[in-house]
């Protein structure tokens, strides 16, 4: 018997078999479409930064960051748009959330999203390199635990809050820098002005921390996450907290998999003081019916993994439950970055629709 055609069948098996996996995990999509006026064009860039070196890497390399734009396509002469910065979740991408990137965008936003090398999946640099995800930083989220281990956790959390937030700092910095320098495409629609920041998960945290590092932020969004940056230490076994008011308008958005965990959840105790604030400036909206992920693209991605991930299906659509995030996220835009203000009575309303 020839064994040759059986043992390329073997391997040919084993080929097809984890692609298939992937095309199970990862059919072909879509993201949302925009509903704005603008068309939308994207750009890439990787910004050097010679003051830092990589954490995660012994070879002295200078720490590099990946951004991808989504900006309108034209503009009438002289407009400028508002700048927009996200950051991805724990092991997210730069197009984690690109449907919500699209409809900014197409509503007069130009959105920076960070790739954060060695924190993201995997992120592509200009010259076509790719970075994955570090190891030691994965090892890192799977054992942090603040029920159990507060002292590690806050570790932790001030070594993830500095590589975020440095990134966030010198993307915000370069892209004024090349504003005010007067550099053309995508920088010369921006309004560097008109600054917000927003972010999913891990992400959030780091954007929740921006408007108490500089004082140029209009507007934060978090998408599920905590203020891990206003833990400043521990004691007695439990965290502590910065005692300092919110600088800046703040919108938090929770979905089921954390919206009846705030008051447990340690690191999650000032955003469950924050649902009883009367600052009409800060808004906890509580979006029912899907999970953590669904509050990305990973949704439309994966709707297989989300939903292994999640625990099971959502009540609600993907679709129609990323259009609702989207919503909300360009009606509080708007309000505190456009001078709007018919948004801000409905994201009040969304916001008193569900308690904890």
């Amino acid at each position: 018997m020839n064994r040759r055609p059986v043992l390329r069948l073997g391997c040919a098996s084993l080929l097809i078999a984890p692609l298939a996996a992937l095309l199970l995990l990862f059919p072909p999509h879509q993201p949302l479409p925009a509903t704005g006026p603008h068309a939308v064009a994207t750009a890439c860039y990787t910004y050097a930064d010679e003051s830092r070196v990589e954490q995660y890497f012994d070879t002295g390399a200078k720490r590099k960051v990946n951004v991808a734009f989504w900006y309108p396509q034209v503009a009438p002469r002289g407009e400028t748009f508002p700048l927009v910065v996200f950051s991805h979740g724990g092991l997210g991408t730069e197009t984690s959330n690109e449907s919500l990137f699209l409809e900014l965008a197409s509503h007069g936003y130009v959105v920076a999203s960070i790739g954060h090398p060695t924190h993201a999946l995997w992120t592509r640099g200009e010259d076509g390199c790719i970075t994955f995800v570090s190891w030691e930083y994965f090892g890192e989220l799977q054992r942090e635990d603040a029920k159990t281990d507060k002292r590690q956790s806050y570790r932790y959390y001030q070594k993830w809050m500095a590589t975020r937030t440095d990134d966030i700092n010198f993307v915000i910095d370069t892209i004024l820098a090349k504003v005010a320098g007067g550099a053309g495409g995508v920088y010369a629609l921006v309004d560097g002005a008109r600054v917000g920041v927003m972010g999913h998960s891990l992400g959030g945290s780091a954007a929740l921390a921006m408007p108490r590092q500089r004082g140029d932020i209009d507007a934060a969004i978090a998408l599920e996450a905590p203020f891990l940056y206003d833990i400043i230490g521990v004691e007695e076994g439990e965290f502590v907290w910065l005692d300092a008011a919110y600088p800046a308008p703040v919108l938090n958005i929770y979905s089921d998999s954390s919206w009846s965990h705030l008051a447990e959840w340690p690191q999650y105790a000032r955003n469950h003081e924050l649902l009883a604030s009367a600052s009409p400036t800060a808004v906890s909206l509580h979006l029912p019916g899907a999970g953590h992920f669904s509050l990305t693209d990973l949704a439309l991605a994966s709707p297989l993994l989300t939903r292994l991930l999640e625990g099971g299906s959502p009540r609600l659509d993907r679709e129609g439950y990323l259009r609702a995030v989207n919503q909300a996220c360009l009606e509080f835009f708007d309000r505190y970055l456009k001078d709007g203000t018919d948004s801000s009575a409905r994201i009040s309303t969304y916001a008193t629709e569900s308690t904890p």
